[in-house]
């Protein structure tokens, strides 16, 4: 344990299994981890339009997970219809996903190094070259266009597999409240909007003086401009992954 972060209290709303294995790397820095679900995945197996999608995955050129989930439940319903093609390479958006890519047996993945969103994965030349190709999706319900409508305008052909939903899932959020109330709590770190918006649910519209009291650190300046970001002290934008998270509350923990 290196210490850095030693009297520190941090909530995690990340779904709960990735959350305990955070709670464990930040715990080794010696802060204090709250883990507070604020999100749930639920699989959903493809039906309709991503039914129809998934059925052309023979004839794809490329596929595009768009986090660890899509990989876990994609990769699923995949291969419940046959073997993954030849010709479908794949990529994957963020470190995370790009790893469940690896250890899924793709030695190949396309993924961009350094930011982790969709932006920086159409930066990479392999996804300008793309006139013609047909591209699937896999994704949880809803969610940004931004993606297909830049692919489709570079000329390929893009659809869909939702292979899960999101979820708010249940929770008493008194005990958090009580150690927040005793100064235990310092930050929250949120993954995305809607963990935020879940998360300001989930704690109540009465505990805005305990949310103005911490720091906010989450992985995208589109998350740091969400309206319900300005209900903390502050918002701090990490890098991707848990380094980035323990560099970005050791910053924080210096200043507060």
């Amino acid at each position: 344990m290196s210490g850095a972060l030693h009297g520190m209290g941090v909530v995690i709303t990340r779904p709960r299994a990735a959350a305990e294995i955070l709670a464990a790397a930040l715990e080794r820095e010696g802060a204090r981890a709250f883990v507070f679900p604020a999100l749930t995945i639920e699989p959903m197996e493809p039906i309709g339009a991503s039914a129809e999608a998934l059925a052309e995955l023979p004839r794809c050129t490329l596929a595009v997970f768009v986090s660890a989930n899509a990989v876990d439940h994609g990769l699923a319903a995949a291969r419940r219809a046959g073997p993954w093609p030849d010709s479908a390479r794949v990529a994957g958006i963020g470190e995370a996903t790009a790893r469940a890519l690896h250890d899924a047996g793709f030695a190949q993945v396309i993924a961009p190094r350094e930011r982790h969103d969709s932006e920086a994965l159409l930066a990479l030349p392999e996804m300008s070259a793309v006139r013609g190709a047909k591209i699937l999706i896999f994704r949880g319900e809803g969610g940004r266009e931004h993606l297909r409508s830049a692919l489709e305008s570079r000329g390929a052909s893009v659809r869909y597999v939702e292979c899960y939903r999101r979820a708010r899932p249940p929770a008493d959020p008194g005990p958090l409240r009580e150690a927040w109330r005793r100064g235990e709590v310092h930050a929250v770190s949120a993954l995305s909007a809607e963990t935020l918006e879940n998360f300001i649910a989930l704690i109540g519209e009465d505990a805005a003086p305990l949310l103005a009291r911490a720091a906010l650190v989450v992985p995208h300046e589109a998350v740091a401009a969400h309206p319900d970001a300005r209900r903390f002290a502050r918002s701090v934008v990490a890098r991707p992954g848990a380094a980035g998270l323990v560099e970005a509350l050791h910053s924080v923990h210096a200043t507060s």
